[in-house]
C-alpha cells in the first residue's frame, strides 16, 4: 500500500512538472512574440478612423496592418490626437508612426523614415462649369476659397488671388460649387476623398503641381533595423499591388505613387 502511494506521488509529481515545463513554454512563445506599436489618431478620416462599428480602420491602418503581416509582427495600436501622439512616440510609447506624417528636412533630423507610401500635390479646383482658370496663374484676380491657417492660402495669395477665407476643405469646395468662390487650392488626395464621398459635387482639377508632399513611416533615430524591415515591407507592398489596391479602396485613385 505504502508503495502504490509514493508510485502514485511520483507518477502526479512528473505529470505536474510536465504541465508546469508545458505552461512555461507556452509563456515564453507569448513573450517572445514580436509586437509593432503603431502610433494614430484614430480620428483622421479616411486615413485612420473608427467606423461606424467603433472598429480603427482607413489607409494609413490598413498599409500598417498589411505591414506587420509582412514582417512577421503582431500589430496594436497607440490612438491620441496629433500632439499627444508625438508626444508619446516621443517617449517611446510607440515604434513608429503611421498617420500621414509627410517627410521635411525638419523631421528628418529628429526621425528616421520609410520609403513613401501615399503621395499628394497641389491641385488648383474650381467649378465644373468654369472654363477660364485653367492654370494656377490664372487665379490672379481671382477669389480663391481657403483657411487661414493653411499653406495654401499663402500659395494662392503668392499667385495673386483674393482670399475668402473659410473653416475647412468642406466649406471651401461648397463655396466653388455654388460659384460663391472661382476656385480653391489644396491636395489632389483630399480632393479625391472628397470625391469619393460626394460623387455628384460639381467640382474639378483642371491642374496639378509637379511638386509632391510625400508620406511614409516614421521611426525613432537608432531603431535603423526595424525601420529597415518596414521599408523593405512597404516596397514588397508596393511592387505586388497591395498599396495600389488599397489606396484606390478609400479614394478610387491610385495615391501610393
Amino acid at each position: 500500500m505504502k508503495k502504490s502511494m509514493i508510485a502514485l506521488i511520483s507518477v502526479l509529481a512528473v505529470g505536474i512538472l510536465f504541465l508546469a515545463g508545458c505552461q512555461q513554454k507556452e509563456d515564453s512563445n507569448a513573450s517572445s512574440e514580436k509586437v509593432l506599436r503603431v502610433g494614430t489618431e484614430g480620428t483622421y478620416s479616411p486615413f485612420s478612423y473608427r467606423d461606424d462599428n467603433d472598429k480603427l480602420t482607413g489607409y494609413d491602418v490598413d498599409v500598417a496592418k498589411a505591414v506587420a503581416k509582412k514582417i512577421g509582427y503582431k500589430v496594436t495600436f497607440v490612438e491620441a490626437p496629433w500632439d499627444s501622439m508625438l508626444a508619446a512616440f516621443d517617449a517611446k510609447k510607440s515604434d513608429v508612426i503611421f498617420n500621414q506624417v509627410s517627410i521635411t528636412p525638419e523631421r528628418e533630423e529628429k526621425y528616421l523614415f520609410s520609403t513613401p507610401y501615399s503621395v499628394s500635390h497641389p491641385a488648383l479646383i474650381v467649378n465644373k462649369d468654369n472654363n477660364e482658370i485653367k492654370d494656377f496663374s490664372d487665379l490672379k484676380g481671382k477669389t480663391s476659397a481657403q483657411s487661414l491657417t493653411s499653406n495654401y492660402a499663402q500659395m494662392a495669395e503668392d499667385l495673386g488671388a483674393d482670399i475668402s477665407s473659410v473653416d475647412g476643405f468642406s466649406k471651401a469646395v461648397e463655396l466653388v460649387g455654388d460659384k460663391r468662390a472661382d476656385a480653391t487650392l489644396n491636395d489632389d488626395v483630399t480632393y479625391y476623398d472628397y470625391l469619393n464621398q460626394k460623387p455628384d459635387a460639381p467640382i474639378k482639377i483642371v491642374k496639378t503641381s509637379d511638386e509632391s508632399t510625400k508620406v511614409a513611416a516614421m521611426f525613432h533615430k537608432g531603431d535603423e533595423k526595424l525601420a529597415e524591415k518596414v521599408d523593405k515591407a512597404i516596397k514588397e507592398l508596393e511592387a505586388d499591388g497591395t498599396l495600389t489596391k488599397l489606396s484606390e479602396q478609400y479614394f478610387k485613385k491610385d495615391i501610393s505613387k
